[in-house]
């Protein structure tokens, strides 16, 4: 059965989405961004109508799944507006710029009857769906705990971009790659009952929450979005994850250790400037 389906955020992840769209036989309706020039030249790779309203492509009635691309302060607008009509949506991570956001569309979702799916990519890397499998299969034992690492170290005018916006953006490096490993971690291992972090901003000049918008973002006025997290999580049964993600990582990596009492699976690399993905089962 082929899907239709409207692309709100023309950026690199939307231009992403909408190629494997119609590499699986789904047709993109339309794209949208507030970039009209942007939205035009996608919207003729990917022979379909553009707009720069992207309430216009979500009330389309020949749109049945809405894929939202966008900055993080746009998801919930966009994803709130789409499930309202009817519509089934994935939404790009980190689904809403805090708890709150997320929240209200998952209720939407709920209240609408349509499914909503956050784009965490990260679960379908070969190697890390290899060793979920395996670790489902029992192949080494009960998990005791999780460990990774997950940074780069930007580039030229990070700084400037609109992850370093708080109003964009609504968090630093913890909600940007940090959100994946917890993903994983949740994956892996379940809810967890005890959360800690640390976070610091050493190497970028990132934005600081102003007081107007620290109520919708969640945050402490003054605090600067962080481009380093440290985090330590246990979950009811006692298992344990702990993660650090970077933005002044320099050299590209991404590492994700799960450890039972019979084995160990180990990740290294994503692929690309990550470096080769590789999976180590060891005992």
């Amino acid at each position: 059965m082929t899907v239709r389906l409207a692309v709100v955020g023309c950026g690199l992840i939307g231009q992403r989405r909408a190629r494997v769209a119609r590499a699986v036989g789904d047709r993109v309706v339309v794209v949208a961004d507030v970039d009209a020039a942007r939205a035009e030249a996608v919207a003729s790779e990917n022979q379909c109508e553009w707009t720069a309203d992207w309430q216009e492509a979500v009330r389309r009635e020949d749109v049945e799944v809405v894929v939202v691309s966008t900055t993080n302060n746009a998801l919930a607008p966009v994803t709130l507006a789409a499930l309202r009509q009817g519509k089934h949506v994935l939404c790009e991570k980190p689904l809403g710029r805090n708890a709150t956001e997320a929240a209200a569309m998952v209720q939407a979702a709920v209240s609408a009857g349509r499914l909503l799916k956050t784009g965490f990519n990260h679960r379908h890397h070969p190697a890390i769906a290899r060793a979920y499998d395996l670790c489902v299969a029992g192949a080494i034992g009960s998990l005791m705990f999780v460990r990774a690492i997950y940074g780069h170290g930007g580039r030229p005018g990070y700084e400037r971009e609109w992850r370093a916006n708080p109003e964009l953006c609504g968090g630093g490096e913890l909600l940007d790659q940090g959100v994946h490993i917890l993903d994983l971690c949740r994956w892996f291992m379940g809810d967890f009952s005890e959360a800690f972090a640390l976070t610091g901003t050493w190497g970028w000049d990132l934005g600081r929450v102003s007081q107007e918008q620290a109520a919708a973002l969640g945050l402490e006025p003054g605090y600067q979005l962080e481009d380093n997290a440290f985090a330590l999580l246990r979950t009811a049964s006692g298992t344990v994850a702990q993660f650090h993600t970077s933005w002044t990582q320099w050299k590209n990596r991404f590492t994700f250790e799960v450890y039972g009492r019979d084995g160990y699976l180990a990740i290294d690399g994503l692929g690309g400037s990550y470096g080769p993905e590789r999976l180590q089962v060891g005992k």
